[in-house]
């Protein structure tokens, strides 16, 4: 993004975020002295910078743990919130914007009204051990929500923040997907029907190019503080890499979704490339796929997009 502003020997005006999803509770600059004082351990990672605005080292895992923990007790109510060292520590308002945008699409038809409670059924492949998706999802909307992952400790840390939080308690059930090369196959049981799945794919074809794009980021961050990050630090392998990418990844997820189809209303996964939606576009109208949607999304400098499609 390009300055828009003159200069001041002294202060600069600081960039605002790109537009989230008007629904989204993270709305401009963070608030840090609420922040601070619903989580008082983050105190200590807040500066003042160049536009005299306070802010925190994005390129510092630890303060961006923090963080989330401040924006989930501010925002969310939640109280206990922990990841191992590590782990794939989410951009908090990014995610947001995914489930609101995916409320918008349930009410498209359902006479313009978002359906809450238990009535909403939704597939999270990949929980993480962060849990994101379902916390955000039950405390906006209620939504009942079943979360699939590869990695065993994942799931523990997650089912730590389901029983340390009274508001997530018989509204989350967790299920281990044994199976390196399937996606649906051996998570759904028969009598399994959701009203869509999220999915954050792995972005990366090897750990080493996930090494170059962190260091690439990190480097951006020393260099401008005025920068948000596209996503945060941290990550398993299995959270960040597949064989193939995130292309290869998405292309078997619509594989998959002809076998499993009548138990969906939606399917829909995050592409953070531009140039993959073209080729799986493609591959959704070669399985005459009916409906076909991909929705924008902009976080601070990085924009990416929702493909939904159905049968």
């Amino acid at each position: 993004m390009k300055d828009k502003w003159t200069p001041s020997p002294k202060v600069r005006k600081a960039p605002e975020k790109a537009t989230l999803h008007p629904r989204n509770k993270h709305q401009g600059h963070y608030d840090f002295e609420t922040l601070t004082k619903v989580c008082p351990d983050l105190a200590q990672y807040v500066f003042v910078n160049e536009y005299k605005t306070k802010t925190i080292d994005f390129a510092n895992p630890v303060a961006i743990k923090w963080l989330n923990r401040a924006l989930l007790k501010a925002q969310y109510g939640i109280n206990f919130w922990n990841i191992p060292k590590n782990y794939l520590c989410p951009p908090i308002p990014g995610r947001a914007d995914y489930i609101h945008y995916m409320a918008d699409l349930l009410a498209e038809t359902n006479g313009g009204t978002i359906p809450t409670g238990k009535s909403v059924s939704v597939l999270d492949l990949g929980v993480g051990a962060n849990c994101i998706y379902p916390i955000i999802g039950i405390c906006e909307y209620g939504w009942l929500f079943t979360g699939t992952d590869i990695d065993a400790e994942a799931l523990v840390s997650a089912t730590k923040i389901i029983e340390g939080n009274p508001q997530l308690a018989g509204l989350v059930e967790l299920r281990r997907q044994k199976s390196a090369d399937s996606i649906f196959s051996g998570i759904l049981r028969p009598d399994d029907r959701f009203d869509f799945c999220i999915c954050n794919p792995p972005f990366f074809r090897s750990e080493d190019e996930a090494r170059s794009a962190n260091q690439r980021k990190v480097s951006n961050l020393k260099n401008d503080k005025s920068v948000k990050p596209a996503l945060n630090f941290g990550g398993q392998y299995a959270e960040l890499v597949c064989k193939g990418g995130e292309m290869a990844f998405i292309q078997k997820m619509i594989a998959e979704s002809v076998e499993c189809k009548d138990q969906f209303r939606y399917f829909s996964t995050l592409v953070s490339k531009s140039d993959h939606l073209k080729p799986l576009l493609n591959s959704l109208n070669y399985h005459k796929t009916p409906i076909i949607k991909a929705i924008e999304m902009s976080q601070g400098n990085k924009k990416s997009r929702i493909l939904v499609w159905g049968f």
